[in-house]
């Protein structure tokens, strides 16, 4: 299998905020327009105080963390040129009663079809694409990844504080988001065919509007010829945010390397996945999280490093093992996104020395 074929892109969600109150700002359109002016591509997210961020497709953790930074430092130059802040963080540290909903046909008719749920949203998560064969080896290598979803959540963690108090979980945004009838991990797939009458059942009933709200957190790509999984926060710094791309890029390969072998991945109970699930939003790496395959209770860190050891031919393969023992190395002794809103807003209870906090880990190795 050449594994220069499993390419990789990501995308990025981040929120727009007041640069003095932290409180989220309704001017994606606007920062938008400044975007294009400047030849870069914004996409419009549910609520108006949301942009996101599209990569190109690579083959080189180098180059695609390179414009991971690029991509972060010219879009905050663009909010900046608009009166507002941009924010890696998964939900708002400080946030009005509603969300104003971006003004397009599509997503007026999700606010009108949903309700609150689309007028509390202002939810920032990361999307990483890789590049498969065919919809079928999506749909099974979906199956494969459906184990590691909670770990991949777990790492990623990045929204502790939310209408300015701890939450008490590390991951708040994975319990908002999972309201919505279509989200959350997705079901077990015999084939694609399987896939393909669960979808059509959710769009028969109105349980979605059409297929891009096929929201579960493992999907073959509506668009593209990959696997899309999108359970995780937005990561709080570009290293995260290339470090969960590489290790979801290595575990697609390593399950396609047992796919070839003609050994498909084995069923996960939905009821301890969605356990594990729990575990991981509510303490991310700095607690104890469940093995989905066997109920294990075990620290977070030790089944991270688990997952590591897993996808280590892989990532040998890619030629990213090094990148990776070092980037969760650095992760662990720093903190993931959740831990540092923590100690940010413990040292004097403060919200506003959060959002100080965010703003300049946004940034972290994004400079020119």
């Amino acid at each position: 299998m050449d594994a220069v074929s499993s390419t990789v892109g990501v995308e990025e969600e981040f929120l727009l905020a007041d640069p003095q109150t932290g409180a989220p700002a309704a001017k994606n359109e606007a920062v938008a327009r400044t975007a294009e002016e400047w030849g870069i591509a914004l996409q419009l997210e549910l609520t108006r105080c949301q942009v996101e961020t599209s990569t190109d497709v690579h083959t080189r953790t180098p180059e695609l963390l390179a414009q991971l930074g690029r991509l972060r430092r010219e879009v905050a130059a663009c909010a900046e040129e608009n009166g507002t802040r941009l924010l890696a963080v998964a939900v708002p540290p400080t946030v009005p009663g509603r969300f104003p909903v971006t003004d397009t046909p599509r997503y007026q008719r999700i606010a009108e079809g949903f309700g609150m749920l689309a007028q509390e949203q202002g939810l920032c998560g990361c999307h990483v694409h890789v590049a498969v064969p065919d919809r079928e080896t999506a749909v099974q290598v979906s199956n494969y990844l459906r184990p590691w979803l909670p770990m991949f959540l777990a790492l990623t963690a990045n929204s502790a504080i939310y209408r300015g108090v701890e939450t008490g979980y590390a991951s708040w945004r994975s319990i908002l988001w999972r309201r919505w009838p279509s989200a959350g991990p997705p079901p077990y797939f015999r084939s694609g065919d399987d896939y393909d009458a669960r979808v059509a059942m959710m769009l028969s009933s109105g349980i979605m509007l059409d297929e891009k709200m096929v929201y579960w957190d493992v999907r073959p790509s509506i668009q593209w010829p990959t696997v899309e999984i999108r359970v995780s926060d937005v990561p709080l710094t570009v290293e995260e945010t290339a470090l969960l791309a590489t290790l979801v890029r290595a575990t697609v390969l390593r399950a396609r390397m047992s796919l070839a072998r003609g050994v498909t991945a084995p069923p996960v109970a939905a009821d301890v996945l969605l356990a594990a699930y729990w575990k991981a939003a509510r303490t991310g790496l700095d607690g104890d999280a469940v093995d989905p395959v066997d109920g294990r209770i075990l620290p977070a860190r030790d089944l991270l490093m688990e997952l590591v050891d897993h996808v280590a031919p892989a990532l040998e393969e890619l030629g990213d093992h090094p990148f990776v023992i070092d980037t969760v190395a650095a992760v662990l002794k720093r903190g993931n996104g959740a831990s540092r809103q923590l100690a940010a807003f413990r040292q004097r209870g403060d919200v506003g020395d959060v959002v100080t906090e965010l703003a300049n880990a946004t940034l972290d190795g994004c400079r020119a």
